[in-house]
């Protein structure tokens, strides 16, 4: 059974849902979702896995952490405090478009911590363009004056539309986007979902990345999805040619 909690990670409580038995296993959503992203996934591995999926600042039920998505420093030492605080000497990680960058900066910094890796449309280069309603927000004045239309537009119908070939009597679509929207309701829920898609530059804040790629020596399985057309699949093919083979033991 998956249950909710909520343990320190720095000055902000950083809520998380866990259950099951086994080897553990970190699950990381993207932007703008939050644990409730893996429900299927760990509803069906918590009978070989200790299944952790955790609310990223801003998002879910955590509240945000100074400097956002652009620190991925501070964000690698928030998810460190949370297997401390769980008592895990060495998880497995998983993680989806913004949660890949932030799993590969934890990898790459504590390296000893992490059994092996798998990475969902990673959204990891420099050269990322966001999605355009994002970019629109992104953008000073026009997405102040943009926000409650695209806010709007982006829960009722983007996300709708991109779960609905997904859900079924074990996934319930309304509650999976009410979730995710949740941090966004109310008068200035537009502007808080503008300000932290405001994130960052791509070209400085996942700089790192590829360097850190080629010195990843941990086993590392990378997927895209034929239906994410959000982010190219290039950049799982570009991830998978810079993380170093792993040399056979003899």
């Amino acid at each position: 059974m998956i249950t909710p909690a909520a343990i320190a990670a720095g000055s902000i409580r950083m809520h998380h849902v866990c259950g099951g038995s086994g080897d553990p296993v970190l699950f990381l959503h993207g932007m703008p979702t939050s644990c409730h992203l893996w429900d299927r996934i760990t509803g069906r591995l918590c009978g070989n896995f200790t299944c952790i999926a955790v609310d990223l600042p801003g998002l879910g039920r955590t509240p945000r952490l100074p400097g956002g998505f652009r620190e991925l420093d501070a964000l690698a030492a928030s998810i460190e405090a949370l297997r401390i605080e769980c008592g895990i000497e060495r998880w497995h990680l998983v993680g989806h478009d913004a949660g890949c960058a932030i799993g590969v900066a934890y990898a790459h910094r504590y390296p000893h911590r992490v059994g092996r890796l798998a990475l969902l449309t990673p959204s990891i280069f420099p050269d990322l363009k966001p999605f355009y309603l994002f970019e629109v927000l992104r953008k000073p004045v026009v997405g102040e004056l943009m926000a409650p239309a695209i806010n709007l537009l982006f829960w009722k119908l983007v996300m709708r539309h991109a779960l609905e070939e997904d859900s079924n009597k074990n996934l319930d679509r309304d509650d999976i986007v009410h979730d995710f929207h949740a941090p966004f309701h109310g008068l200035t829920g537009s502007w808080r979902l503008m300000s932290l898609l405001r994130w960052g530059n791509p070209a400085e804040v996942l700089a790192s990345m590829p360097k850190q790629l080629t010195e990843l020596l941990i086993p590392t399985l990378i997927f895209h999805g034929k239906r994410d057309v959000a982010v190219p699949p290039a950049f799982a093919t570009r991830a998978a040619s810079l993380i170093p083979t792993p040399k056979s033991s003899s």
